[in-house]
């Protein structure tokens, strides 16, 4: 019986294979959250750089925070994210929410991210 380490993985490996297949050159939007913090960033796959990035520990949001690991923390690290990105010149992203399931945290970050001037 395979660990739920294992069982993460693959879920995520299965996750980015089809956004390889749908991604036509976009940048991803990859997103992991922990019990504590959440994090965030753009990564174009052809050149395996980061664009762009995000956290509830970065120092412009931990002060106005009040955890890092609730709904609103993890809307404004997205709309963070999402001006950085708009910054750096970039608009379209596939979104990879890695093995974690659309809903919660991930989705107020994704939803933040939209408003925010991303779209995917």
């Amino acid at each position: 019986m395979a660990s739920t380490k294992d069982q993460m993985v693959r879920r995520a490996s299965r996750v980015r294979r089809h956004l390889k297949s749908v991604a036509n050159g976009r940048p991803r939007l990859s997103v992991h959250r922990s019990s504590k913090n959440i994090y965030v960033q753009v990564i174009d796959d052809v050149a395996g750089k980061t664009l762009a990035s995000a956290s509830t520990l970065d120092t412009a949001l931990r002060s106005s925070l009040k955890t890092g690991a609730d709904t609103s923390a993890a809307a404004a690290v997205g709309k963070l994210v999402a001006e950085r990105a708009v910054a750096a010149g970039i608009k379209d992203v596939v979104f990879d929410r890695g093995s974690f399931i659309y809903h919660g945290r991930i989705k107020a970050l994704a939803d933040a991210a939209r408003e925010g001037g991303l779209n995917f």
